[in-house]
């Protein structure tokens, strides 16, 4: 049985300063693994969102130009000021309708049972209380709703969860709280989500991150 508290421990969190230049790197950072295959992830993930959708860590706004222009509402998540800032940008770039609400994925401000959808890119691992997160995920969501995701998670390769071990602490200082070695499939289990998935691998970044999940979650 996979232990999923120990290797989640809780470290100080990254400082304001290092967010904001992280909201300025974050962009080029991601560029290559964008290119050779994460921006067709997303494409075809958010290909099904359907009906309210709500988006928990938005970031600077790389998920917007894939939502189908038929979405009746989208609502963006994102509490890193320097990122919403970015967000906010993109999307009078884009000219398309949403909301942008300063909120952690801890505490949504929707009704229980409202959302139709709701997507995490990348956004899990970062999250401080990830059961949490997937609780309030839960709460939200209609009964008849889902929950669209990529995220990337710990290796099933013993030697390269053991790297994921080792550099935890160093990556997620550098990478805003990244969480390199969370095992996000088994949370969302045991938050009561029945979860189809498909693995890949987010080549064109560092390979303590590469082990990837992509998929679509009900309750």
């Amino acid at each position: 049985m996979t232990d999923i508290i120990s290797t989640d421990l809780e470290p100080s969190p990254p400082s304001k300063a290092w967010l904001r230049i992280m909201a300025l790197l974050y962009d080029p950072f991601l560029s290559m693994g964008e290119t050779v295959g994460m921006r067709r992830r997303r494409h075809t993930l958010l290909a099904d969102a359907r009906g309210r959708v709500v988006e928990i860590g938005s970031g600077t706004g790389l998920n917007l130009a894939h939502y189908p222009d038929e979405i009746p509402e989208l609502v963006l998540t994102e509490p890193e000021p320097g990122m919403r800032r970015k967000l906010t940008r993109r999307l009078r770039r884009h000219g398309r309708s949403a909301q942008i609400i300063d909120a952690p994925a801890e505490q949504l401000p929707q009704a229980d049972g409202s959302v139709d959808t709701v997507v995490s890119t990348l956004a899990l691992c970062t999250v401080g209380d990830p059961e949490h997160a997937l609780r309030e995920i839960a709460r939200i969501l209609h009964p008849d709703g889902q929950f669209l995701f990529i995220e990337h998670v710990r290796a099933n390769s013993r030697f390269l969860a053991a790297c994921q071990d080792k550099l935890v602490e160093p990556w997620r200082h550098f990478a805003g709280g990244c969480c390199c070695n969370r095992a996000t499939v088994e949370l969302m289990r045991a938050c009561g989500f029945t979860v189809v998935t498909e693995d890949a691998v987010w080549r064109g970044m560092p390979s303590i991150v590469h082990p990837l999940v992509v998929g679509r979650a009900t309750l």
